[in-house]
């Protein structure tokens, strides 16, 4: 992977709601992480380091890992669908339809709330709880990654 390569990985990182990715092809391993003061930390174990890039796109070497992120604190009555494999998240089965579901409807065991594409196929995610979608975590058309919250929904 070139240069050219990550910088272009590293900007599309960089506009996504992810807050961790990691590739690894044979012996290259990349790894991105946002921290909470909207700094980039990339790590290239190929490389001899990492490097720190602002959001503009200008970095530094630096040797620091990223600091593990706390979680949320998680309402008992809510549960979260979850993103069950890496692709982009889109809400509507075609950019010319209405949305599966939007924050406010309510959604049963099994119904389809929205679809990701991987690898030019398109994978329906059906909700895995009954409640109503109290809230919406990722943008329409985002990359996401596996397990990550895509719907906060309140159970009843």
């Amino acid at each position: 992977m070139d240069e050219k390569e990550i910088e272009r990985l590293l900007d599309k990182f960089d506009r996504s709601s992810l807050k961790n990715f990691e590739l690894a092809q044979d012996d290259f391993k990349l790894k991105f992480s946002k921290r909470d003061d909207e700094h980039v930390v990339v790590e290239d174990s190929a490389a001899a380091g990492s490097v720190n890039a602002d959001s503009s796109g200008h970095g530094q070497s630096v040797e620091t890992k990223a600091a593990p992120q706390s979680e949320p604190a998680v309402d008992q009555n809510a549960a979260e669908i979850k993103a069950p494999l890496v692709g982009v998240v889109y809400f509507a089965p075609s950019p010319d339809k209405p949305a599966f579901k939007k924050q406010g409807d309510h959604v049963e065991k099994g119904d389809v709330v929205c679809v990701i594409e991987a690898m030019k196929m398109i994978n329906e995610v059906k909700s895995d709880v009954t409640g109503t979608i109290s809230n919406i975590l990722v943008e329409d058309g985002s990359m996401v990654e596996y397990d990550q919250p895509i719907f906060q929904v309140t159970k009843g």
